[in-house]
């Protein structure tokens, strides 16, 4: 599991530029029925029950757009006043009466959980070297066949079913991006495939599932079978239209600057769900712990 204070910085997960994307917003789900997610009623967001592929749709629950948001993958805390949407690792427990979005590190190895993958499931060079992300010293996963895939997607179902019963709303699977860090050993097709997978299992558990950053696939968000957006800095880097656009505003951003706060609300501060952290997403009390809404 991540380790509880130093986790995501932002900058590092993004693809470069922002993309002109202009597509039909059609939720994706699969069977089953009404989630039973721990925020309160629905008008958080309102129901997802569109199906793809599947015989039986499912509802999902969604965030509500531009609500109060923490993010607080770097360890649990009381949420301010005002928060109704939170993401916590998938190591924490939901927060009672608010929207839950679980983060799993999905695409990546973490230094401290590298040995407990099959050494065949993570991705290696010519040389037969783990591919290694290097700003993280994390191993990419080898989603590069089919059948790769479908044993990664297993692993990480398991912490999805985690998730879920738990009693979040949501999963945050992160590095979507990582293929751009995979020493083109991995496509973007490689990525959308096996994010399907994930979108599949989750909708399953009746969980909403969100992209993270990544504006270079947004435009195929439906295919993946993508209900909302998590996204880092994209006020920093212009890239919010991409994702309001593509995910009728359904979007939580997290800035880590003062300039990028300044941008994003800005801009989208009446329609998205913003907020400041520190880079090291701490605790209240630590001497690095930063958040601010305006």
């Amino acid at each position: 599991m991540p380790p509880k204070g130093v986790l995501r910085a932002a900058g590092s997960r993004r693809t470069a530029g922002a993309l002109a994307v202009a597509l039909t917003i059609t939720l994706s789900a699969l069977a089953g029925c009404d989630s039973g997610g721990s925020g309160g009623s629905d008008d958080l967001g309102g129901r997802n029950s569109k199906g793809t592929g599947a015989s039986q749709p499912t509802a999902v629950r969604l965030p509500p757009r531009g609500a109060g948001f923490d993010y607080q993958i770097g360890g649990a805390y009381p949420p301010p006043k005002g928060v109704r949407i939170v993401s916590r690792d998938r190591s924490d427990s939901p927060a009672p009466g608010l929207y839950n979005i679980c983060y799993v590190n999905a695409f990546q190895a973490q230094p401290e959980e590298r040995s407990s993958w099959p050494a065949d499931l993570l991705l290696r060079d010519a040389h037969g070297k783990a591919v290694i992300d290097e700003d993280w010293n994390e191993a990419l996963l080898d989603i590069g066949t089919p059948a790769k895939r479908e044993r990664v997607a297993r692993h990480v179902g398991e912490w999805i079913d985690g998730c879920a019963k738990k009693g979040f709303d949501a999963v945050e699977p992160d590095n979507y991006d990582s293929y751009t860090r995979s020493r083109h050993l991995l496509t973007a097709a490689d990525a959308t495939a096996f994010m399907t997978l994930l979108s599949r299992h989750a909708h399953a558990r009746h969980l909403a599932i969100a992209q993270k950053n990544t504006a270079d696939l947004a435009g195929v968000r439906e295919r993946a079978g993508l209900d909302f957006a998590v996204t880092e800095e994209c006020g920093q880097y212009d890239e919010c239209g991409v994702y309001a656009k593509a995910f009728d505003d359904r979007v939580v951003d997290i800035e880590y600057t003062a300039s990028g706060l300044r941008s994003a609300l800005a801009h989208w501060g009446d329609r998205l769900s913003i907020v400041r952290r520190d880079r090291d997403v701490s605790t209240p009390g630590d001497k690095g712990y930063v958040r601010a809404v305006r």
